[in-house]
């Protein structure tokens, strides 16, 4: 059975970036050369391409969980890990790729479209990379940073010049069947038509695209029946044509009955009203048909609109209503602006531009937002203590540390840098120029570790506070005294 898929939820994982290298070249009669160790290489990025030859999400449905590759790690003697492979996911011509609360982050029309939805992490740098004139042998590396993981909505709204819309057994099916090379299921029982039919219309030297828009009845755009499902795939069109049946045998249905009901789901749908619309009165080769198109012919023209008589079995009255719709899509293609190519503007950040902010939070705490202290923070070992002293100081040369001072933070107070929370504690020398002792220490944080913490400073003023009023004044008499 063939399933069409024009809605999936994708769940992407770009590739994470690999670790960086600590590492020391030795050889014989030269037991420490100086540091050499490799970057990590960049995760692969998940990039979504627009593909004439796919016109489904159906891969998708069944392979919901993408992930890209991870970078290798870096190695010794200044060998970088290698990148990882992105990936590169086909998607049909009309593509809308959107957040979960339904935010749009792309609409991908036209061939050769790219998108990148998830971007891989970078590669940790080695040690060899960290090196400079005060800091000669780094006993530490970066860390990869992971890659973006997120969901996403594909939603498919096909891209066509004409849109079919009718109630179902109107003919919509045979109509695209006889004026193009598209072979949809026709039969005489409702809802035959399950997806999306498209076909290519060529009109002399005018060529064009007809979508055949199954499921609406009265109560479409509200979710009734299949319309809510397939409206949104003539939100593209440039034209609609109503087609309808005069030969039915329902009661409570006649054409303009049809059109008014049709008219009315389109409206509640909304942002169709300005299309330009065609009526075909399908099946004429009924006598009944006949006659009730030519009665209700002169009411459908009194509305301002054009009016043909077809019958799909006989091909009577085709070719006039190709021309018609031949004719408005010339003219809505001729109202279109010319597509501009696309510039490529560059926003320089501003020379005193620090690019983080700091906020207080009502608990207390104080949280640092912005893009480069939490990379630092994601790619820092807090295993190593040289790797920490080494982000106290990038922190610090950035003004981390002074714009929470300004923010009123004391010590001990939380401060909170991507998912890492710290207690604040400001040093005299963090940011200057430091030279580091013994690789993979930092001194710094040995001199800290010897003083008490804030958690035991706060504990020993509260005991002072509560301490009993036969000690305070016993205090007091041998002060006296």
């Amino acid at each position: 059975m063939t399933m069409f898929v024009d809605r999936v939820v994708l769940h992407l994982q770009a590739g994470d970036g690999g670790h960086g290298c600590t590492s020391i070249h030795r050889e014989k009669f030269k037991p420490f050369g100086g540091p050499d160790g490799g970057n990590g290489g960049h995760g692969g990025s998940v990039t979504l391409v627009v593909d004439p030859q796919v016109h489904t999400l159906l891969d998708f449905h069944f392979r919901p969980h993408v992930k890209a590759a991870n970078g290798r790690g870096g190695a010794g003697s200044n060998r970088d890990g290698a990148n990882g492979e992105d990936l590169v996911l086909a998607v049909p011509n009309g593509t809308v790729v959107q957040a979960l609360d339904g935010t749009v982050l792309a609409d991908m029309v036209g061939a050769g479209t790219t998108f990148e939805v998830a971007r891989g992490g970078r590669g940790g740098r080695g040690n060899a990379a960290l090196a400079n004139a005060r800091r000669r042998a780094p006993g530490f590396a970066e860390l990869g940073e992971p890659g973006d993981k997120l969901d996403v909505v594909l939603e498919l709204k096909s891209v066509a010049d004409v849109g079919l819309v009718g109630f179902p057994s109107a003919g919509k099916s045979s109509l695209i069947s006889v004026i193009s090379a598209a072979k949809p299921k026709i039969a005489d029982y409702p809802f035959t038509t399950l997806v999306p039919n498209l076909g290519v219309v060529r009109v002399d030297n005018h060529t064009f695209t007809v979508a055949d828009v199954p499921g609406l009845i009265p109560g479409a755009a509200s979710g009734k029946g299949l319309g809510l499902e397939f409206l949104r795939h003539i939100e593209r069109c440039a034209v609609l044509v109503h087609v309808i049946d005069t030969a039915t045998l329902e009661l409570g249905r006649d054409p303009l009955a049809d059109i008014d009901a049709i008219e009315a789901e389109l409206d509640e749908y909304g942002g169709l009203a300005e299309r330009p619309r065609l009526v075909a009165l399908n099946k004429i080769d009924v006598p009944d048909g006949r006659t009730l198109a030519e009665m209700v012919r002169p009411d459908l023209e009194a509305r301002g609109l054009r009016v043909f008589e077809i019958s799909t079995a006989t091909r009577e009255g085709l070719r006039e209503l190709e021309y018609a719709m031949a004719e408005l899509v010339e003219a809505a293609r001729a109202a279109t602006p010319v597509a501009e190519p696309t510039r490529i503007v560059i926003r320089p950040a501003a020379v005193d531009e620090a690019g983080f902010t700091v906020e207080a939070e009502p608990d207390g705490s104080y949280t640092v937002r912005g893009a480069r202290p939490e990379r630092w923070v994601r790619q820092t070992n807090f295993d190593n203590d040289e790797a920490v002293g080494y982000l106290a100081d990038r922190l610090a040369r950035l003004g981390v540390e002074e714009k929470l001072a300004k923010a009123g933070a004391e010590p001990g107070d939380l401060v909170r840098i991507g998912d890492r929370e710290f207690d604040w504690q400001p040093t005299l020398y963090a940011g200057v120029d430091f030279v580091p002792g013994v690789r993979g220490a930092d001194q710094r944080l040995e001199d800290k570790a010897t003083r008490a913490s804030a958690a035991e400073r706060l504990a020993a003023r509260k005991a002072r506070r509560q301490r009993p009023a036969d000690e305070i004044e016993a205090d007091a008499t041998d002060d006296v005294e």
